[in-house]
């Protein structure tokens, strides 16, 4: 397998997904949180985590060299959630997007994951803009983008979603000030 970049915070490695990580996406992608604000993907076991991975996840990563990032944490080498910069039909650009496991919210993970995230999107991608989304009703989420020094710019719909969606951006000039 080709070798893709991974990053380091703080307290936080961040490596690109794997199918090894198949316990975790299966775990994040039925906490309330992500079947609330962003659906239910039918991946109700490790196999199909596992397939998950390979058919959503992957082929981005060896399409782009970024994609879908395993947060995990120095102190106990815990895995805890993902972030990532996604490639979504429907959306002109690319976006930056993140979940964690509930056990680790509120304690800034999210927040110093996307921030190295964020980085490397201007930095080792030479993004010049980039966008996030999230639904009207997760103001956690839009909290999280304007702390990361995004701005909302309008309402968006993905092809196949009924619903709306804001879009927040960052350009690569703001990003450098």
């Amino acid at each position: 397998m080709k070798k893709y970049k991974s990053f380091e915070t703080e307290r936080l490695f961040i490596r690109p997904t794997t199918e090894e990580d198949a316990t975790l996406v299966l775990a994040l992608l039925n906490t309330p949180n992500w079947l609330k604000h962003i659906g239910d993907r039918q991946v109700y076991t490790v196999d199909d985590a596992r397939n998950y991975i390979k058919e959503r996840m992957l082929p981005q990563l060896e399409r782009l060299g970024f994609g879908t990032y395993t947060m995990i944490r120095k102190s106990d080498q815990a895995k805890i959630g993902t972030c990532g910069l996604f490639d979504r039909e429907g959306l002109n650009g690319v976006d930056i997007g993140y979940a964690l496991l509930p056990e680790y919210e509120r304690q800034g993970y999210v927040i110093e994951a996307a921030e190295r995230i964020k980085q490397a999107a201007f930095d080792d991608f030479s993004f010049t803009v980039l966008y996030a989304i999230t639904t009207h009703q997760n103001v956690a989420s839009q909290r999280i983008l304007e702390k990361l020094g995004m701005h909302y710019e309008t309402v968006v719909r993905l092809e196949g979603d009924p619903e709306e969606l804001r879009l927040y951006e960052l350009t690569a000039e703001e990003f450098s000030k």
